[in-house]
């Protein structure tokens, strides 16, 4: 009556059908788990200035920071990994500016404790819209993305009045 095909076609796409909503479970079952555990940011804060240049017509600054946080209660067993990064916080005529000085991917097999002491930014503190970063108070803050095995990324970041700030020289150094 049908051929092996039809049968074949039947018990792969039931299989199929199976692996979809054991997926679906799967992403259901840690919704929200994102939104309340948390990394907990023991410590981030600029450590030693480098220095304040005009580059190319844009300013640029480079600075070092030290980082403790605990990734652990971010990582669940559908968490493949957290791309955490290091983010600096400005304002510019009335705008609010972001940029990524350091990132890592930390991996579900990784150790889940960040000790970062006197690390060098990743990529400079660079304000492309010309010489606005002089005397500028400037915040740093941690943001991470959930990225699970099966289900929705989730982004998150340390609230802003954890953070730390400091104020760039106001002459090129």
């Amino acid at each position: 009556m049908h051929t092996v095909w039809v049968r074949l076609n039947a018990v792969v796409f039931f299989g199929l059908t199976v692996l979809l909503g054991l997926s679906c479970m799967a992403a259901l079952s840690k919704v929200g788990h994102t939104l309340r555990q948390r990394p907990v940011v023991k410590k981030l804060e600029m450590r030693k200035f480098r220095s304040l240049k005009s580059h190319g017509g844009v300013d640029r600054a480079l600075l070092s920071f030290d980082l403790d946080v605990d990734l652990t209660p971010a990582f669940h067993w559908n968490i493949k990994q957290l791309f955490v990064y290091v983010v600096a916080i400005y304002e510019t005529n009335g705008r609010y500016n972001q940029v990524v000085l350091w990132d890592k991917i930390v991996e579900a097999g990784d150790s889940k404790v960040l000790k970062e002491k006197n690390t060098f930014i990743k990529y400079p503190l660079v304000d492309k819209r010309g010489g606005e970063l002089r005397g500028k108070e400037v915040t740093l803050q941690l943001q991470w993305d959930h990225m699970p095995i099966t289900g929705l990324l989730h982004m998150d970041k340390q609230p802003l009045d954890t953070s730390s700030k400091f104020v760039l020289p106001t002459e090129y150094q």
